[in-house]
């Protein structure tokens, strides 16, 4: 337990950091809640973050909460985003992660303008990319993990347009060597 506790931030450094949550600041809301950069993209120690702070309706309690930091944390691979702390404050529930620059494959693909940095090498890579992430989750990772929401805004492009798979909010965690059914255990947000 004591590695989750060492990826805790103290709240008001976040809010700080996301210049009190503001919509200058908002990346983006989906069902789990809004996601935030870091005002001017930075923390104390000059790492670009991304604060996605979980919808109050959420169900997931505290304990549910650090289980899914515990279990997320681990997975490192260059084709995930990086899970880099989180923060439980009353009811404020927030995961952090590395701040990927480029926003996500859907703004390259459906923009007229933006597409055009998709030329065949780039759009291979970032193919390979995608799949070498799957492969880790689902063979070379510690634990099975299925996505099970892959789709073009849940892959974010890094500096070097290096895909990152990301939103885990319906991943579901497979017993090795368990090739179908219904997996039940949940491993990110609702």
């Amino acid at each position: 337990m004591s590695f989750v506790n060492s990826l805790q931030y103290e709240f008001e450094i976040i809010r700080s950091a996301t210049d009190d949550f503001s919509d200058a600041n908002k990346l983006g809301q989906g069902g789990f809640g809004d996601v935030y950069k870091c005002d001017a993209g930075r923390l104390l120690n000059g790492q670009y973050i991304a604060v996605k702070m979980l919808s109050k309706s959420s169900k997931q309690g505290d304990r549910e909460f650090k289980n899914e930091v515990r279990l997320l944390a681990p997975l490192q691979h260059r084709n995930l985003v990086k899970l880099v702390g989180f923060c439980i404050k009353g009811g404020e529930r927030l995961l952090i992660y590395e701040y990927v620059p480029n926003t996500s494959l859907n703004h390259y693909i459906f923009d007229h303008i933006n597409h055009e940095h998709l030329d065949w090498e780039t759009r291979y890579n970032i193919i390979g990319g995608i799949v070498r992430g799957l492969l880790y989750l689902h063979e070379d990772s510690r634990i099975r993990v299925i996505h099970c929401d892959l789709k073009l805004s849940n892959i974010l492009l890094g500096e070097d347009m290096n895909p990152k798979i990301a939103d885990f909010g319906t991943a579901r965690l497979f017993v090795k060597g368990q090739t179908q059914g219904d997996a039940k255990t949940i491993v990110g947000t609702e």
